[in-house]
């Protein structure tokens, strides 16, 4: 039986979060979930999702950049603020290999993410470039 909703909801803000640590640690991944959970308790439904996108983004981190760097319209990836870049993840991740998460509701789920963690301009960009991703994996094109 899949996780809940808002089970899943609270497994991204928390994947969110350790992937932000990661990033500005660059320690290894499972090193940093098992410090992360030590200072975040968390229920197991949200704690399962968000080990399951929290180790998927970082074994397909190139891949996911890869297409997210070329959905950027005007903007280069070292623009991109680590909390987008890992909602981007996280999202495009979910499309591609998370298969009882359609598209869109990746999508929408990364815009409420970045609403309560991003700045308020955010949620245009994150939007933007997840519609592009979603267009170009609908076209077969990712």
């Amino acid at each position: 039986m899949p996780p809940r909703p808002a089970s899943r909801h609270r497994g991204r803000e928390r994947a969110l979060q350790c992937l932000y640590g990661i990033d500005h640690t660059r320690y290894d991944c499972e090193e940093v979930l098992e410090d992360f959970w030590n200072q975040m308790p968390t229920k197991p439904g949200p704690k399962d999702y968000a080990e399951k996108l929290v180790r998927g983004v970082c074994a397909h981190r190139e891949e996911l950049d890869r297409h997210i760097h070329g959905a950027l319209d005007n903007w280069t990836p070292e623009r991109v603020g680590p909390i987008e870049r890992n909602v981007l993840r996280i999202a495009l991740f979910e499309m591609l290999h998370v298969g009882d998460v359609p598209a869109r509701v990746a999508i929408n789920e990364a815009i409420e993410v970045v609403k309560t963690f991003g700045a308020p301009e955010a949620t245009r960009f994150v939007n933007g470039v997840l519609d592009r991703l979603r267009e170009k994996l609908e076209e077969g094109e990712v």
